[in-house]
């Protein structure tokens, strides 16, 4: 989670950044065509508009979490290394984010993680501690197959409506 302070001006203060935004598209990417074989950067670029060269690191990211796979040679390419139902969201967002929190002071429950001097008076706390849980939640809950179904369903419905 990024907070930049043009953001900031504008009220946008909890965004996930583009770095978890595009792996997640990539990886909804490699989604939709798991079981076809490995998928060049080149052709996921294409399809989803995003910079090669940005998904080249997006990529590494997401192996080192063993979340991808690739595959050497002239057919070879990236695909996941689990089904999209066993690939949570909240893996791609850890993978490439770190700590899903709103903010720095409820990033860890650990003690000695606290580096805020009003950690344990402060009633804000509790609200982001809400937040954050809730954020987790949601991204834990939702798969890659999840946002598959949907897109297909987003597909049917502008079908639909295209033909009325």
């Amino acid at each position: 989670m990024r907070r930049t302070p043009e953001r900031a001006k504008r009220g946008e203060v909890v965004r996930i950044s583009t770095r978890g935004e595009y792996g997640v598209r990539a990886m909804f990417d490699l989604a939709m065509h798991y079981g076809e074989g490995p998928i060049s950067i080149k052709t996921v670029a294409e399809r989803q508009d995003l910079s090669e060269h940005y998904l080249e690191q997006l990529i590494a990211a997401l192996k080192k979490a063993g979340l991808v796979n690739s595959v050497r040679g002239a057919q070879g390419g990236y695909e996941l290394a689990l089904p999209p139902e066993q690939i949570k969201i909240g893996d791609i967002i850890r993978a490439l984010e770190g700590p899903i929190a709103p903010v720095e002071c409820v990033e860890s429950d650990d003690p000695d993680a606290r580096n805020c001097e009003r950690y344990e008076g402060c009633a804000a706390r509790v609200l982001w501690r809400k937040l954050r849980d809730s954020m987790i939640h949601v991204l834990d809950s939702t798969s890659l197959r999840d946002l598959c179904d949907e897109a297909v369903n987003l597909q049917s419905e502008r079908a639909l409506m295209y033909n009325i």
